[in-house]
This record gives C-alpha cells, sequence and structure tokens, in this order.
C-alpha cells in the first residue's frame, strides 16, 4: 500500500502520516495519563519514539530505491546481528558469516540495485535493533499500552511537521492518500507494534529475532505478487541465506524441552508459550 502510494507523497511524508495515525488512534484507545508516567518511563518511552521515526523514514525511503523483498532482508540484519551479539558462541558467529555471506551475495547480485538503497536499509537495520531492545523494555516497564502510545506519539510530533512541511499541497490535490497513510498505519504500524511488544514481553530477542527472520520472504512475495517485483535466482538464495542464518542463530539457544532450568517458572514459562 505504501509503494503503490509514492506516484503521489514521498515517502517521508507516509511514514509521518503512518506514525501520526497510529498515534491518534492508539490515544483515543488508552488514553494515557502523563503524570502517572514515572521519569525512567519517559526517558525509554521517548527513546523509542525517536528510533520509530528513524526506521520509518529509513525503510520506506529504502523501498522507493529497492525491492520491497531485499529491503526488508537488509532490514533484518538488525535484529540478527542483535541476536549474534547476546551470544559469543562460535556457532553464532558461523551464523553471522553465513548471514554476511547471504548480503553480499544480495547487494552483488545485480548491476541495479542502487547504493543510497542499501545504506538506507542497512539504517533501517541499525534502528530494527534499537527498535527490539527498547520495545521490550517499554513492555516490561509499562503494564498496560501507554509506554507504546508515547512512544507512537513522539515519533508523530518528529514526522508530522515535515509532512505538513514538504507534502501538504500534494495531499490537499489527492485526499485519498489520507485514507492510504490509515491503512498503512494500521497495518504496518499499530497492530505490528503492538503485537511485536505482547511477544517480547514473553521472550528474549533472540527468539524474536527467528519471527523477524520471516518477513524478507513474505516481503519478496508481497512484492512478487501485488507489485509485480521479480527477483533473480541469486536474490533469492541470497534472502533464503540470511533467513537460514537468523533461524540457524535463534536455534542454537532453544532451552532444553525437560524444563530443568535452576532459575525457576519464571524463565521457563515463555519459552513453553513460545514453542
Amino acid at each position: 500500500m505504501a509503494k503503490g502510494a509514492y506516484d503521489h507523497v514521498g515517502p517521508t511524508a507516509l511514514a509521518g502520516m503512518r506514525l501520526t495515525f497510529s498515534a491518534m488512534i492508539m490515544i483515543l484507545l488508552v488514553r494515557p495519563r502523563p503524570r502517572r508516567i514515572a521519569v525512567h518511563q519517559w526517558r525509554v518511552a521517548i527513546s523509542l519514539g525517536l528510533v520509530l521515526a528513524a526506521m520509518n523514514v529509513a525503510y520506506f525511503q529504502a523501498i522507493s530505491h529497492l525491492q520491497i523483498g531485499v529491503a526488508s532482508t537488509l532490514e533484518l540484519l538488525g535484529p540478527l546481528t542483535l541476536s549474534i551479539v547476546l551470544s559469543h558462541r562460535l556457532e553464532h558467529l558461523a551464523a553471522a558469516l553465513l548471514a554476511l555471506a547471504g548480503v553480499l551475495l544480495l547487494t552483488a547480485s545485480a548491476p541495479s540495485l542502487s547504493l543510497l538503497g542499501i545504506l538506507l536499509g542497512v539504517l533501517a537495520a541499525l534502528c530494527r535493533a534499537g527498535y527490539t531492545v527498547l520495545n521490550q523494555r517499554v513492555g516490561h516497564l509499562f503494564p498496560d499500552w501507554s509506554g507504546l502510545t508515547v512512544a507512537l506519539a513522539v515519533g508523530a510530533c518528529i514526522l508530522a511537521p515535515v509532512t505538513a512541511a514538504t507534502d501538504t499541497n500534494t495531499v490537499a490535490a489527492h485526499p485519498s492518500v489520507l485514507v492510504t497513510g490509515l491503512g498503512v498505519a494500521l497495518l504496518s504500524s499499530l497492530i505490528p507494534y503492538a503485537l511485536d511488544m505482547t511477544v517480547l514481553r514473553r521472550i528474549d530477542t533472540r527468539a524474536f529475532g527467528v519471527l523477524l527472520a520471516l518477513s524478507p520472504a513474505v516481503g519478496a512475495g508481497v512484492g512478487f505478487a501485488v507489485l509485480h517485483e521479480h527477483l533473480t535466482v541469486r536474490q533469492i538464495c541470497a534472502i533464503a541465506l540470511v533467513i537460514a542464518a537468523s533461524a540457524w542463530s535463534v536455534s542454537l539457544d532453544r532451552p532444553p524441552r525437560s524444563g530443568s532450568s535452576p532459575s525457576g517458572t519464571s524463565q521457563d514459562t515463555p519459552n513453553i508459550d513460545h514453542r
């Protein structure tokens, strides 16, 4: 939906609409009470909002230069790298090298790949890693959805003025893009971010990486089926390598089935739910 609207509105403006509509809906639903939010909670929620703004702009700009499957693969490297860094085992180093091979294969697969698009994808990956850590912290610090609401509002306050300054005339000429912006807000921000936080309250960031590993395959499939974006065999193999590296990295630390952890049930329950 977002990429289909690029003929009428820019990627940054669409990212602004995405966060603004998401924040408005969450404020109406959650009705957060700022006076009940502690200083340390504000700090983490604001940090998440800053990362959300940067991540949305970087990714939406990236898919204006790259196929969705390629951009999704690059973005995945952030959580993948985070997953590997959290463990210093040799097997995780091998998984990192496998992912690196996939990225090198991806970037060298066709001369038409935009260098700017690749750089934006790498920036989105860094933001995605920060998003994963901060989203988990916000989920633990806030018992409800107030933290996510504050974060979305912060991101909207950053991008909404940019959208107004750059694309007001375009939106006035094509008001239908507001409907697209609302749809993108629901489908790619409000629902996914809430589901991410729900999951991250139950599992660690390493296990979360394997779930995100599905995004390049889904992105490539949607790009092919809806946007008629054709991927070469080499690009498909590169995406498969990155997905395999993510799955391998997470599966290496799969907990035993016997549930014999000395740390008690508080550590076992999330893993059992995940499986």
